[in-house]
């Protein structure tokens, strides 16, 4: 499963069957919905992982980004594989995860990973975004360390003002696949 358009129907194919789920839902927006896309069903999966690894790899591995990393918990596994894939083809990526907050004990970090320097750049990534909320917090939290956000890559954008909310804060956003794909596939 080498070729880059296999691998991204067989996650289409993926979030469609495991993750995408009709019926009324209250979003991390606040917003009711008349769908849910779980994607952790799919990262969290070896096939799903290794698509997502591979897919975000093809898009990050030729960018000057010291790192790539996003908000927990969506992120989580999505870095995890973009790690392992950079790995395996020997263009290793270093990624970061960030708290809501920091963590109350320890290093009491907001962000966990290899040390970001600051004046550094990184992508960003998430499973789903709606409003884009989670990234835009993601931002500030980055721009109080110096580190400037080059652009943000989700799984599936819900197209519902994420990419507007993140161009406010000079962001772009490029979504692997957009919810009304699912819609329209049956």
């Amino acid at each position: 499963m080498e070729n880059t358009s296999v691998i991204r129907e067989r996650l289409f194919s993926l979030i469609k069957e495991e993750a995408y789920h009709a019926g009324p839902i209250t979003l991390a927006s606040g917003k009711v919905s008349d769908y849910y896309i779980d994607a952790r069903a799919v990262t969290l999966s070896s096939e799903g992982a290794y698509c997502v690894g591979r897919l975000l790899f093809d898009l990050v591995s030729r960018e000057a980004v010291q790192a790539v990393g996003g908000p927990t918990l969506g992120a989580d596994p999505m870095v995890g594989a973009l790690a392992a894939v950079s790995f395996e083809r020997k263009k290793p990526i270093n990624t970061f995860l960030i708290r809501k907050t920091p963590k109350a004990h320890g290093r009491m970090l907001q962000v966990e990973g290899p040390a970001l320097e600051a004046g550094g750049r990184v992508i960003l990534v998430d499973d789903v975004a709606t409003t884009g909320g989670s990234l835009v917090d993601a931002i500030a939290v980055l721009e109080k360390m110096d580190i400037k956000v080059e652009k943000a890559i989700v799984l599936v954008d819900r197209e519902e003002g994420a990419a507007k909310n993140l161009a406010v804060k000079g962001c772009a956003l490029t979504a692997l696949f957009r919810a009304s794909e699912f819609a329209a596939r049956p």
